[in-house]
């Protein structure tokens, strides 16, 4: 990961070591919340991206973005899920007619 100079963000995360981001910095805490409680962070998020999305700014949406995916993290952490592994079906196009684009009906 390299550090971006100008406000200190990360440039060119990937997915796994997001990930791993994310269960260094809470997954102490994640864990003690528990599965039930994040996943329903997860959906107040998605509502909070949802209105982003319809009303908001970009800034907005980037924020609420970030906060779905951060969220999603820390439960595939609480779960030993991959999201590597998880996206795997999706990385060569559509899972059903592996078409780019989607071809199917």
């Amino acid at each position: 990961m390299t550090e971006g100079a100008a406000r200190g963000r990360i440039i060119g995360v990937n997915l796994s070591d997001f990930q791993a981001r994310i269960a260094a910095t809470y997954g102490e805490r994640d864990a003690a919340r528990g599965i039930p409680s994040t996943v329903a962070w997860i959906a107040e998020e998605v509502g909070e991206l949802a209105q982003a999305v319809r009303k908001g700014t970009r800034e907005q949406q980037l924020h609420e973005f970030g906060d779905v995916v951060a969220w999603v993290a820390s439960l595939a952490n609480q779960l030993d899920i991959d999201l590597t592994e998880a996206i795997d079906r999706y990385a060569r196009g559509c899972p059903r007619c592996a078409g780019i684009p989607c071809v199917c009906p």
